[in-house]
């Protein structure tokens, strides 16, 4: 990804340049070592290409970004009918304190990290290059 911003009532709250735009959804299992070690992956995970073309460089390599912003609506269930159920996603006294460990963990890996905010309206933009997109689960 080569840009990305998360905008709340016309503000921007969160951008970065180069790097990723992680969109963390929580369950009701996850607990605060499922933040390190999923703060980990995503630092180390390679997924930039290098002077060859390949996929071989990390965030950390390429000394990129993480735009982390939380996203309920990735444990929409869809299995029935044409409404989505938001049973699987964690309440939010639940998910705001692992999404902000998480984004701490990746802090302290090295990574800039810039956020969107909790519990509003979230406008978020971003070139995804490639493009490339992963679900990365621990």
């Amino acid at each position: 990804m080569t840009e990305a911003r998360v905008r709340v009532g016309g503000e921007v709250v969160g951008e970065i340049d180069a790097g990723l735009c992680v969109l963390v959804g929580v369950t009701h299992d996850d607990e605060p070592a499922a933040a390190a070690k999923l703060a980990a992956k995503v630092a180390n995970l390679r997924v930039f290409d290098d002077e060859s073309g390949a996929m071989n460089l990390s965030l950390l390599d390429t000394h990129g970004a993480a735009l982390v912003v939380s996203q309920f609506t990735l444990y929409g269930d869809t299995a029935r009918g044409r409404r989505p159920s938001w049973i699987a996603a964690a309440r939010p006294e639940q998910a705001e304190p692992l999404i902000e460990a998480f984004g701490r963990e990746l802090a302290a890996l090295g990574v800039p990290v810039a956020t969107g905010r909790f519990r509003t309206d979230m406008q978020v933009a971003l070139v995804n290059d490639g493009p490339v997109t992963v679900m990365l689960e621990v």
